[in-house]
């Protein structure tokens, strides 16, 4: 059996409600969906990423394609629920408290930071947000986190393949530049 037969019937199964494929889909995607959106909307990253797994969950039945396209789709939905998240900030302003003020409240975690440790990649992803302007770092998240191809990456951002290869190319030459700055070596 293949591996996209193997994934295919994972699919079949989790649209029927089985447990065990839908666990299977979830341990495979979940982390990486979650990886990509702390990268883009670290604050947020939780709360999306588990609003993209119930749409995820919700559409099985629907979807059709390999396992490639399910990760497309699955990024896709999540890079949607980012856009949302911006309109809906954008509509209602919201004045952020300064952490000064809750410090005084109080003895406060900072959830993100213990999230990054925990996975223990906190540098990379601060070194790409901090180094890379905010299109580029999404394509590159999306490229690695979510292993998407050019084609994909260019579908779900609305850019073009080459425009894409371009950003992922200029993207990946700066964080080179900084990596050197920092005394990383190849």
């Amino acid at each position: 059996m293949s591996d996209d037969d193997v994934f295919q019937t994972r699919l079949v199964a989790a649209g029927e409600g089985s447990d065990w494929a839908l666990t299977d889909l979830y341990r495979a995607l979940y982390p990486r969906i979650v990886a990509y959106l702390r990268g883009v909307e670290p604050a947020d990253a939780d709360d999306l990423a588990s609003d993209t797994w119930l749409d995820v969950a919700r559409g099985l039945g629907r979807f059709r394609g390999d396992e490639r396209a399910f990760h497309a789709w699955a990024f896709t939905i999540a890079r949607r629920r980012v856009s949302d998240l911006r309109r809906q900030r954008a509509r209602k302003r919201i004045v952020p408290t300064p952490p000064d003020l809750l410090a005084e409240a109080g003895s406060v975690g900072n959830a993100e930071d213990e999230a990054f440790s925990s996975l223990g990649t906190d540098w990379a992803f601060a070194l790409i947000t901090s180094s890379l302007p905010r299109d580029q770092a999404e394509v590159v998240l999306l490229s690695v986190l979510g292993d998407l191809g050019t084609k994909e990456v260019a579908r779900i951002v609305g850019k073009r393949p080459g425009t894409v290869r371009v950003m992922q190319h200029r993207a990946l030459r700066k964080l080179a530049r900084a990596l050197e700055r920092q005394g990383v070596t190849r």
